[in-house]
């Protein structure tokens, strides 16, 4: 058995709704001096577990991948082309504009030119495309600075500093509106603003009426000028407001259903899953939603279907809509009333993220971010016209990877999707990819990736990072579990609050798929999520550990009894459930990881997590880390890494996420034995 770095035992206990609880280890929910030395030397514990011959040979394909182009998703405004783009051997994407779709893109901002870890994650131009205000912040907290920027000069004309967690801004003619929070540092991200900020003028407090768990989003209608204000809560539902001197007026607040509305033309779209679980979408003029009274004054524009409507986007003359077939993407074109055109001639088993399309008001032009498991990420430029067709596209841009390594060049890759049956007779889809020559064998390293959670649907995508292991006789699978929005609203209750462990259900379906149907062995079958995925992974980890010869589990909730005392943990409780609520107590008591840690052996796990997460507390991992490393008596290594200079993901340089990767999978070679060719 490895000899671990010694953890403290302190006499904590806590009694919740009559239980009373064990909690040895609460001091590593503190951010000191006492917990920062315990990092370092679980940090060199991992290191003599990671630091290898195997990592060493990991470290060309990986630079190789690492250090290559990426393109993001388009927003056209004012004829201009605006667009985050990130070079080769560049840290950081630089916000870019053209005037021509084709044109050469001209810098605006790059963030590499100031402090090092310093990262822009979202912009949004004015209408006339004169203007752009755009988000900064360092180390990946999410806690940001505005600045806003003049697009002919590259100019910064204005700027608001210290804005806490800030994901946008809409502007009217005058300025713009955005929120506002306060300092993670402080515990003051729940306390949310709405703002207006005027062009070297006046910022003043819209309201601040917002409870914890509930976000505000503006929408501004340009050409009427209407406000709209989303309110949602994650995990449960939205309301939507028109906002009349500054005044939040109530247009939709009773539907008890998620709700994202969109202007184009002079109207509103409002995309729900009220009295529809797989989604429909409804329209009103702009000029009658301050007078509507409720849904019944809007019409259907789109009914629901067969399909999953994950996202409805403006074009000129009509909508564009992103839909899930089969856990899979699709697009439809739809007039302004929402006859359908067409649908666009994708590849089969293509994704596309959230949020993955991005239209003009102005022209039929429609961007896409393209990809699928044996292609990358990729931008996709359409023209929907009505007299445009379905293979009216072209990939307008996309990385360039090592020609050994490229699924389209030599690494020849299959994709399957199967059905694998779990609880409640649920059919899970479950992606399996691994090089065309490979027949597996019953004993092929294998990987298995979840989530499941929040409406996240997990789509077909490609991590780079994971190419190596595909070349070396790996396969991967990924599990749409239900919590997300694959099959719409009913598969997202299925797996949430009381019927959580649902999630958990469809993973180990899966796990035990890939070993039943001959792809591995429990013993060489790794575990991966992140966040949420954490979550799902740990839970895996503690109801069977047999199942698994090695568990990747990053920046995870495993305290599910205190995980609302932390950072956006109170906001999350629509989707778990509060553990102050006795009932809701008793569905998280039922599968915390942490409280569902024995005595016995336990795969190699590797608890990842990093300084600057501001929404998931490293706590989580080194509460876990301490008491598995208690608990075990196998020999297999429980490892613990925390990361400088990087958060929950967002805005991680380029050099960091290599080593991140190589960390893991080092890791993955290390436990499942993988020889790197």
């Amino acid at each position: 058995m490895p000899t671990y770095p010694e953890t403290e035992r302190e006499a904590v206990t806590e009694t919740l709704h009559g239980e009373t609880f064990e909690d040895p280890y609460r001091w590593l929910e503190n951010d000191d001096e006492r917990v920062t030395e315990w990092e370092r030397r679980q940090n060199e514990f991992t290191d003599s577990v990671i630091q290898t011959d195997r990592r060493e040979s990991l470290e060309p394909p990986f630079e190789q991948l690492g250090w290559r182009e990426n393109y993001f998703l388009p927003t056209v405004r004012g004829g201009r082309y605006f667009q985050r783009i990130e070079a080769t051997n560049a840290e950081q994407p630089r916000l870019t504009v053209r005037d021509e779709v084709d044109d050469e893109p001209r810098t605006l901002v790059d963030p590499t030119t100031f402090e090092d870890t310093t990262s822009l994650q979202w912009f949004e131009p004015n209408w006339d495309g004169s203007l752009v205000v755009y988000g900064l912040n360092d180390a990946g907290t999410e806690q940001y600075d505005l600045h806003v920027l003049d697009s002919d000069t590259s100019e910064v004309v204005d700027q608001i500093t210290d804005v806490g967690r800030c994901n946008g801004a809409a502007w009217d003619d005058d300025g713009f509106y955005y929120s506002a929070t306060g300092a993670a540092d402080e515990g003051g991200q729940l306390d949310k603003e709405l703002r207006y900020h005027e062009i070297d003028g006046e910022d003043r407090l819209v309201t601040d009426e917002f409870d914890p768990e509930r976000w505000p989003m503006v929408q501004v209608e340009p050409d009427s000028g209407l406000v709209l204000v989303t309110v949602s809560e994650l995990g449960t539902d939205s309301n939507l407001f028109a906002l009349v001197d500054d005044t939040l007026e109530p247009v939709l607040t009773d539907l008890d259903a998620p709700l994202s509305p969109v202007v184009n033309d002079g109207r509103v779209y409002v995309q729900t899953t009220y009295d529809a679980p797989r989604g429909q979408v409804f329209g009103i003029d702009a000029a009658d939603v301050e007078d509507a009274d409720g849904l019944g004054e809007f019409e259907t524009v789109i009914p629901e279907g067969e399909d999953v409507i994950q996202q409805a986007t403006p074009v000129e003359n009509g909508l564009a809509v992103h839909r899930f077939r089969d856990a899979s993407s699709v697009v439809s074109l739809h007039e302004s009333d929402g006859t359908e055109r067409y649908e666009l001639d994708l590849p089969a088993l293509s994704g596309i993220p959230r949020q993955g399309l991005s239209g003009s008001r102005k022209s039929p032009e429609l961007f896409l971010s393209l990809q699928g498991f044996d292609r990358p990420q990729s931008i996709v430029h359409a023209q929907t016209g009505p007299e445009n067709s379905s293979d009216d596209w072209h990939v307008l841009q996309s990385p360039e990877l090592p020609v050994e390594l490229d699924p389209q060049g030599e690494l020849n890759l299959t994709v399957e999707r199967h059905w694998v049956n779990s609880t409640d007779e649920a059919d899970i889809p479950v992606f399996v990819v691994h090089r065309a020559d490979l027949d597996p064998d019953g004993t092929a390293p294998t990987i298995l990736y979840g989530y499941g959670g929040f409406r996240i649907p997990l789509v077909p995508s490609l991590n780079p990072y994971r190419l190596p292991f595909l070349q070396d006789g790996g396969v991967f699978a990924l599990a749409c579990l239900r919590g997300g929005s694959e099959f719409g609203e009913e598969w997202h209750e299925q797996g949430s609050r009381e019927h959580k462990e649902h999630t958990f259900d469809d993973f180990e379906a899966a796990a035990d798929y890939l070993v039943d149907a001959g792809y591995t062995t429990t013993d060489r079958l790794a575990a991966r999520g992140g966040s949420n995925g954490g979550l799902t992974v740990g839970a895996a980890l503690t109801r069977r550990p047999e199942l698994f010869g090695s568990v990747i589990c990053s920046v995870p909730l495993l305290d599910m009894l205190r995980f609302h005392r932390f950072l956006l943990g109170q906001a999350w409780t629509g989707e778990y459930g509060s553990p102050e609520n006795e009932e809701e107590f008793n569905w998280l008591r039922s599968y915390s990881p942490y409280h569902h840690v024995e005595e016995r052996p336990y795969p190699a796990t590797l608890f990842a997590t990093a300084a600057g997460d501001t929404r998931v507390h490293p706590a989580h991992a080194r509460k876990m880390t301490a008491r598995v490393q208690r608990a075990t008596t196998g020999d297999d290594p429980i490892c613990y890494h925390s990361v400088e200079e990087t958060g929950h993901g967002t805005g991680t340089p380029t050099s960091l996420q290599i080593e991140q990767a190589l960390d893991k999978w080092a890791f993955i070679y290390e436990t499942l034995d993988i020889e790197p060719t």
